[in-house]
């Protein structure tokens, strides 16, 4: 797995932390980084920053308009040999790596797992459709490639994320007086912790509605269905790395090609988001829709079924770019992913248009993708979970919370 001093280096450094993940995973980042030997430095650009990491810490409380001038500024005056930031296409962190890029400062990049949910992601420069992962050949992975590693199983962090976002939100509501304009990917509010709550009692109300779909979904049109894995509305992968705006445009493009294209014995199964249970519902979308196309008795959209189960399930699997996509080829089931994802490479996916999909897509092989899998672990993930504390800490040698 990838380590951080690979990033930091032996020798002491001047790291700058810019936003990380809600709660305290920066705070414990910087402790660790300091045993090491590095000097850190920390920028807060609203009330939920500073809330989990209050001191030692500089707030930036100028318009956004300012931020790349004093970004530069603060680099060449600070020495920093490393940025450290959380997800690289926050706008914040976009002007922040474009300074950072012609100073010719090191950048590392922290994301969700792309192994989830026992990894987080750790790349240098970039992420998803930024990474570098995008220009290595298939020959280079299977030299880079090795055994897979027995990782220390990450427990559910639901409820501390849950927390963390809590707080998060409501300190950079209360402070938003002291910082000025939000500097955040998105809008916060105190209120959030409401569609937290609200997606905690749908699981529970949904657990006992779809109790009878999920039997005819996987006994009875098990091999039948297409399985559609949908996204966080609001995330990065949606807006930035693929062709669609949202959920729904995506779940448009699927409907009415599924409609024209796929075998008429076949069933689509569209899953939403655990994350945007709380947020969105997309099932009066869907049914409008599928009615509209006369396909209805042929779509399910369902909430928490057993995803390997669905999976096993399946016949085909259809992502924009999900993580979901990298477990559909660990059951070896054919996929497209309809935007820039890390495994859509000819060896892995179906290269072909969607309408093609349905009816075309094979399987691909299980060991090019377990040496792929292998190389990603290897190269880019950290055992370990941002928003919930294991046992065992070691940030910097195995990095994160391992």
């Amino acid at each position: 797995m990838i380590k951080l001093l690979d990033l930091a280096g032996t020798t002491h450094h001047n790291v700058l932390l810019l936003q990380g993940p809600v709660g305290p995973f920066f705070r414990y980042l910087a402790s660790d980084l300091r045993r090491e030997g590095c000097r850190i430095f920390k920028v807060n650009f609203n009330g939920g920053d500073w809330l989990f990491y209050p001191t030692n810490a500089v707030n930036f409380r100028s318009p956004i308009g300012e931020w790349s001038d004093f970004c530069e500024r603060f680099i060449k005056e600070k020495n920093i040999d490393l940025v450290l930031l959380f997800g690289d296409c926050r706008p914040i962190h976009q002007k922040a790596h474009a300074v950072a890029t012609k100073l010719g400062v090191e950048v590392g990049v922290f994301e969700e797992g792309y192994v989830r949910p026992n990894y987080v992601t750790l790349e240098r420069f970039g992420v998803n459709a930024n990474s570098s992962l995008f220009q290595k050949t298939k020959e280079l992975i299977s030299e880079q490639s090795g055994g897979l590693p027995s990782p220390q199983i990450v427990p559910s962090p639901f409820w501390h994320a849950m927390v963390w976002a809590m707080l998060y939100n409501s300190a950079a509501t209360a402070l938003s007086g002291f910082f000025g304009d939000n500097k955040h990917h998105r809008d916060l509010h105190i209120f959030d912790g409401i569609k937290w709550l609200r997606s905690f009692f749908r699981k529970l109300l949904y657990r006992i509605k779809e109790r009878k779909i999920y039997f005819r979904i996987t006994k009875e049109f098990a091999g039948r269905y297409f399985l559609v894995p949908l996204q966080v509305n609001n995330d990065a992968q949606i807006h930035e790395h693929s062709p669609f705006h949202s959920n729904q445009e995506f779940i448009k493009e699927v409907i009415i090609s599924f409609s024209a294209h796929a075998p008429q014995d076949s069933f689509l199964v569209i899953k939403q988001h655990p994350l945007d249970r709380g947020y969105n519902n997309y099932g009066p979308f869907i049914q409008h829709l599928s009615a509209s196309l006369g396909i209805r008795e042929r779509i399910f959209f369902i909430h928490d079924f057993c995803l390997p189960t669905l999976l096993g399930c399946s016949c085909g699997v259809v992502v924009i770019n999900s993580t979901v996509g990298l477990s559909a080829l660990h059951h070896k089931k054919p996929l497209i992913a309809l935007g820039d994802a890390i495994y859509s490479r000819r060896e892995l996916t179906f290269q072909g248009t969607l309408n093609d999909f349905w009816n075309n897509a094979k399987s691909s092989s299980i060991e090019d993708y377990r040496i792929f899998l292998s190389h990603i672990i290897q190269t880019t993930q950290i055992n370990g979970n941002f928003y919930r504390r294991l046992p065992i800490m070691d940030y910097c040698s195995g990095l994160a919370w391992k």
